[in-house]
């Protein structure tokens, strides 16, 4: 139950409400639709068509039409259109072109690395880390431990030679390394050594002698153009975690992180983990690093997918990777290297560094002699795996040569022109050889086609239908094996489609989504909008498995969609995803996810707009639970089987403290925390009903005026209310808003307004729910059926064929399903074989029995009984019981009151139990069965 109601207030159903706050329309399913971009309608086509010889190109990333027949139109009397090139099952694809290579980004002043969602920039290209380590060195007599510049400067420009850009370093490096960097083109990541491996919280003063040498690494370093990072720490034991505890070491390395970011405020600074200590809770690092050391594809693949779920919205990077190639031969280091290498950048790692650039190192005071990790030995000669990096490196994120799948962007809009352009100027830079962009005007009357015209793309203008039947038209209008969609409020990273691209062609997923972040500076609302509950998010099951994949960011094989026949015309503001999901895994499909196939999204800029949409969604569920009663529970809440993600969601689940398995004596290698559910005392002030218990409360605490006796519900009622606002204070005391600055009162503004927006979510949420019937008292009768007495009843039927019991009641299951209703099986322990759900308070319950009569001739039975709730029975005669203490003293109104009130509560009960009856002899009666009293 804690779980559903997590669930509830996080706002699943929000991927459908595309671009803007949209309000319910009129719809004409059987309106004819107007093309745009020269292209007329036929009438008797039956759908969209084009003009004859057309030929719509495909765009490079500057917008200019590309010199290839992508797409052509046939001159025929079918009016049909074929593409030119030859078709392809859906598992392959077409590259018509290679994708860019990496390019050399240099080293210039003032251009300081930033983080910007999943990747790092430099300027305004991408920065992928194509790194090695080195060093240290033995220390010389002046205490350097890299040699000298005339050394580094040879390795420096042997790295350039072969495509590095990146060096990590363990130690402090002296000012001319960075020189040296900055000549070569490369990007220095440097460690601030201390004394990791020892207890360093014994005593303040080695503490606080730790942070003074943090600070003067900094500030030996700070503002180099060649540096690309600081790490403040590296690998610290998973027995000193273990004996001070995680949460002691994660506040000490944030008091290192704001020691570092005091000596430079615009560097970036992380902690570089590993696996035994993947636990550690460090959102507040600029970039998750990790050291990670598997010897097969699968596992690395694997564990890669599960870093960037720990990751979040922040860069992940692969501090270390390789192998030795002293115990297992240079050429099996270079085969290693190569789909290591490989399988992180297509994982959405930002970089990779290689251990190490040269087999010399030195540690603890002693030359290690007994590896050889290095790409090259001690006298830097080149090992084969040197050779292997620099290939593999030049084609990050991908390699040139796959067999890319042809894909058709929808943009669906409806009055986008606040946020189109920033969608559409996306959309241009995106560097995907085999794409086309198809614009879906849903009736726009702010002038939003005209703006999509200026860009070259396909613009199909309609009617206005809906967010469902625009996608709809977009995924017919589709020439490509892939239709992906993103909303008209959001902007796609350059390799969105590489990414949704490269998870089809590695998987049999159908779907596949990416994660949706808010863009920085979208304004101060903006900012506490995404910091609070009901954003587009993603749910899954596994690590790379999902659930639900939200429509903002979403992308699927046609073939899947056609055999689905697409979206669902009857959600016409949101859940046309939600239901999109439950219909392609319905049918035996999968859903994906690529943490790096990722889009900027808008959030709403208005407290207005937020409520706007919180209430939309609100309505967007309680149309799903009229299609898919089965996907809720008696609360009117959707039971998600995976785990939801999304920004700020350790700040939701607030301070609960996980379990961490770390093995007999903490010597497992790979050590994991398990969130556990909220707890339902935690859960329950977020749900939208929890509004409906303070009014209840309320209600009582003023009828304490008449009768004195209730004024004991203000205490609770106090409670009720300061629940849900400690909550929210919580969860917004936890946020931080980098672009406030420095002012307290700014910060503080800002989070009072994101803990009001917790509050509102919910309500919000409520009365779009109770505005389409949605909730808990909601009724379950079957309609057109009177009532019967909801009294326990037995019906027979008589068979002249054989049937086992599995299969009779399987035909009952299916049969009750088929109504709508609910239905669940009995468990192993259960003297009952299915319960047929009334609502809230009240079921039946049915047990089958079967009497053989020879020849296959069978007489069965099923018994029929009423079960009312434990939660009815209490609060009807808790009411009842107080009516009568109120009638007893005379207090007429508070007596009428809470006798209607257990009335009501008895009525409840009765027309659930009631209703669940009428849904069971409407499964009977179809079937010829006889009643037996």
């Amino acid at each position: 139950m804690a779980k559903l109601a997590l669930n509830s207030i996080l706002g699943l159903v929000t991927g459908g409400l595309a671009a803007k706050d949209r309000t319910e329309r009129d719809q004409s399913e059987n309106a004819s639709e107007t093309e745009c971009v020269s292209e007329t309608a036929a009438p008797d086509s039956g759908g969209d068509s084009f003009a004859e010889g057309e030929v719509v190109p495909p765009v490079d990333r500057d917008g200019r039409n590309l010199d290839i027949d992508f797409f052509r139109v046939q001159s025929d009397d079918s009016k049909i259109v074929r593409p030119v090139f030859p078709r392809v099952e859906p598992s392959t694809g077409i590259a018509e072109f290679y994708l860019n290579p990496p390019k050399a980004i240099p080293v210039v002043e003032g251009v300081r690395p930033k983080v910007k969602g999943k990747f790092i920039f430099v300027g305004d290209e991408k920065f992928y880390m194509r790194g090695v380590t080195y060093g240290p060195f033995r220390p010389d007599e002046e205490g350097c431990e890299y040699h000298t510049p005339e050394l580094v400067e040879k390795d420096f420009a042997k790295m350039a030679e072969y495509g590095i850009n990146a060096v990590r370093t363990y130690t402090v490096p002296p000012r001319w390394l960075l020189d040296v960097a900055q000549k070569y083109g490369l990007r220095v990541m440097v460690g601030l050594p201390w004394e990791e491996h020892i207890a360093f919280l014994e005593n303040r003063k080695l503490a606080r002698d730790i942070e003074d040498r943090v600070r003067a690494g900094v500030r030996a370093c700070a503002g180099h153009a060649a540096l690309l990072c600081f790490t403040v720490g590296n690998e610290i034991p998973a027995s000193i975690v273990r004996w001070y505890g995680r949460r002691r070491i994660e506040r000490f390395l944030e008091r290192l992180y704001n020691a570092a970011k005091a000596e430079d405020p615009e560097a970036l600074v992380t902690y570089v983990n590993f696996p035994t200590t993947e636990y550690l809770e460090l959102s507040f690092m600029d970039f998750a690093s990790f050291n990670v050391y598997l010897e097969t594809k699968e596992k690395l693949e694997g564990y890669l997918a599960r870093l960037q779920n720990i990751a979040g919205d922040r860069p992940l990077v692969m501090a270390e990777i390789g192998l030795d190639s002293m115990r297992n031969g240079e050429e099996a280091q270079a085969r290693m290297l190569d789909w290591q290498i490989r399988s992180t950048f297509a994982a959405g790692c930002s970089g990779v560094f290689v251990f190490s650039w040269t087999d010399e190192w030195h540690r603890g005071g002693f030359d290690i002699d007994d590896w050889g990790f290095g790409v090259t030995d001690r006298d830097r000669n080149p090992k084969a795996s040197l050779e292997t990096i620099r290939k593999a490196y030049a084609e990050v994120p991908f390699a040139p040569d796959l067999n890319w799948p042809s894909i058709s962007v929808v943009v669906c809009t409806y009055n986008g022109k606040r946020t189109i352009r920033d969608t559409l100027d996306g959309l241009r830079k995106l560097e995907y050889p085999n794409f086309e962009v198809i614009v879906v005007n849903d009736g726009s009357t702010d002038g939003t086609g005209e703006i999509a015209k200026e860009y070259g793309f396909r613009v199909i203008s309609t009617e206005n239908r809906g967010l469902s039947s625009a996608r709809n038209t977009g995924m017919r209008a589709a020439k490509g094996e892939i239709v992906a969609y993103i909303d008209d409020d959001a902007r796609p990273d350059p390799h969105w489609l590489t990414y949704l691209a490269a998870t089809f062609l590695n998987s049999d997923h159908v779907g596949v989504g990416g994660p949706n972040l808010p863009p920085p500076n979208d304004g101060p609302i903006a900012d506490c909008v995404s910091n609070s509950p009901g954003g587009p998010l993603h749910v899954l099951l596994t690590d790379q498995e999902a659930e639900h994949i939200p429509g903002c960011n979403m992308a699927f094989r046609k073939f899947a969609l056609e055999a689905i026949e697409g979206f669902d015309h009857q959600f016409r503001i949101a859940g046309d995803d939600v239901d999109l999901c439950w219909r392609l895994q319905q049918k035996g499909w999968t859903l994906g996810f690529s943490p790096a196939a990722m889009v900027w999204h808008h959030r709403r800029n208005s407290v207005k707009a937020y409520w706007r949409q919180q209430k939309n969604y609100g309505k967007a569920e309680a149309d799903l639970e009229k299609k898919w009663p089965e996907k809720y529970n008696a609360a009117g809440h959707i039971p998600w089987a995976g785990r939801l993600y999304f920004k700020g969601f350790e700040q939701l689940l607030g301070s609960m403290r996980g379990r961490i398995y770390q093995g007999t004596w903490g010597s497992a290698l790979f050590q994991s925390i398990y969130q556990p559910a909220p707890s339902l005392l935690w859960s329950l002030p977020m749900m939208p009903e929890w509004y409906v218990v303070i009014a209840a409360l309320a209600g009582l605490s003023l009828l304490g005026i008449q009768w004195a006796p209730l004024l004991l519900a203000l205490p609770l009622l106090v409670f009720a209310v300061v629940v849900p606002v400690l909550h929210a204070g919580l969860c917004a005391a936890r946020v931080d808003f980098p672009a406030a600055g420095k002012s307290r009162w700014e910060q503080l503004k800002l989070k009072g307004l994101t803990a009001f927006l917790h509050l509102l979510q919910p309500l919000a949420r409520l009365v779009g729910r109770i505005r389409l019937g949605l909730t808990p008292w909601r009724s379950c009768a079957v309609t057109g059926i009177s009532l019967p007495l909801p009294v326990p009843k037995t019906f027979t039927v008589w068979s002249e064929e054989w049937h086992s019991p599995v299969d009779w009641l399987e035909s009952l299951e299916n049969s009750m399903k088929s109504l709508r209703k609910v239905v669940s099986r009995g468990g192993d322990y259960d003297h009952w074989d299915l319960q047929l759900r009334g609502g809230l308070l009240g079921c039946v319950r049915v047990l089958m029995a079967v009497e053989e009569h020879g020849g296959g001739k069978q007489f069965v039975r099923f018994r029929t009984w009423p079960r009312i709730a434990p939660a009815g029975i209490l609060l009807t005669l808790l009411f009842a019981a107080l009516a009568a203490g109120a009638a007893f003293a005379q207090a007429w109104i508070a007596s009428g009151v809470l006798m209607a009130t257990a009335f009501l509560f008895m009525m409840r009960i009765f027309k659930e139990c009631a209703g669940a009856l009428s849904a069971m002899v409407c499964v009977f009666k179809p079937m010829q069965l006889q009643k037996k009293d």
